[in-house]
């Protein structure tokens, strides 16, 4: 059986146009531009392309900066990583200087730091753990997040963990982001999944406990989302529970409004996730941005980003 024969398209009655008058996306303005090794941070910065995601940094710095001039929110969402990477002394200027406005937790992220300002060490060896059943067994941990629980049934799960490091005077608070959020009255939220975090796993974990304390949270996140119109949200590592708690407090807010938020919303992580992308970067946002690198690089840049924003 013969198969029918297709003729090459005939290209030579095909239209060009000049690359003149053509709109290109890329112009050697947008270049970087070598500096000395000596340079400034401001000079460094103004050196990188302004294309892709160096574009969106020098954006995102200069909104988050102008929100901050504004009086508008800035609210930092962050999971356990960020705190194990050692980037609380960044935050804990950042809060001081007024560019975080409230802050969005994990359970993870709350634990890791908890241990941070109770002993200088957290982090443990998950996979030889798993084996001999003592991953995640730490007893000063599981105690205090079960009282902290408790008493978030009332407060808050955020608020009570923050007054109980602060109360407790431990010898590392000055390393804590929740210590600093005590020491600068910042607002503090700590969302969980029952069975995601190590303390879940104790003798003395109330399911009922965490529950109400994280529920208390999300609440108090809507209420606080209302600081966000013209505002900015920053997620740092924190690929689940924070983008689903988010879209939802925000949904919750515009609930009750005649004009939806506007919030310009970033996520910084390590990959690109879906829930990060969708319910941070695009459903919620008048403005989304989504840079990925690895979180001890680049929170570092991006507050004398911000803090260089905030100078002009």
């Amino acid at each position: 059986m013969s198969s029918k024969k297709v003729q090459p398209i005939d290209r030579s009655k095909l239209r060009t146009v000049s690359a003149q008058k053509r709109h290109s996306k890329v112009n050697t303005d947008d270049f970087a531009k070598p500096v000395p090794p000596d340079a400034s941070f401001e000079t460094f910065f103004d050196s990188l392309p302004r294309i892709l995601k160096a574009a969106d940094l020098h954006e995102l710095a200069a909104t988050t900066a102008q929100a901050h001039k504004n009086g508008r929110g800035i609210v930092w969402g962050m999971g356990g990583h960020v705190i194990k990477v050692g980037l609380a002394p960044l935050l804990a200027d950042l809060m001081e200087r007024g560019y975080v406005t409230s802050l969005l937790l994990n359970g993870s992220a709350a634990i890791h730091d908890f241990e941070i300002a109770m002993m200088g060490r957290t982090s443990e060896e998950v996979g030889p753990g798993v084996a001999t059943g003592e991953f995640g067994m730490a007893d000063e941990t599981g105690s205090f997040f079960a009282a902290a629980a408790e008493a978030g049934r009332e407060i808050g799960f955020g608020e009570a963990i923050k007054q109980a490091v602060a109360d407790a005077n431990m010898p590392h608070a000055d390393l804590s982001v929740l210590a600093a959020a005590a020491k600068y009255d910042i607002p503090v939220t700590v969302h969980v999944a029952i069975g995601t975090d190590i303390v879940h796993m104790h003798p003395n974990a109330d399911g009922a406990a965490y529950g109400a304390a994280s529920h208390q949270d999300f609440l108090r996140l809507a209420a606080l989302c209302a600081e966000l119109d013209g505002g900015v949200y920053l997620n740092w590592g924190s690929a689940v529970i924070a983008p689903e708690v988010f879209v939802k407090a925000v949904t919750l807010q515009n609930n009750l409004r005649e004009e939806p938020l506007s919030i310009t919303t970033a996520n910084f992580d390590m990959l690109r996730h879906y829930r990060p992308r969708v319910n941070i970067v695009e459903r919620p946002s008048a403005r989304g941005f989504d840079i990925a690198g690895h979180h001890e690089i680049m929170m570092p840049l991006f507050r004398l980003a911000l803090l260089n924003a905030g100078k002009q």
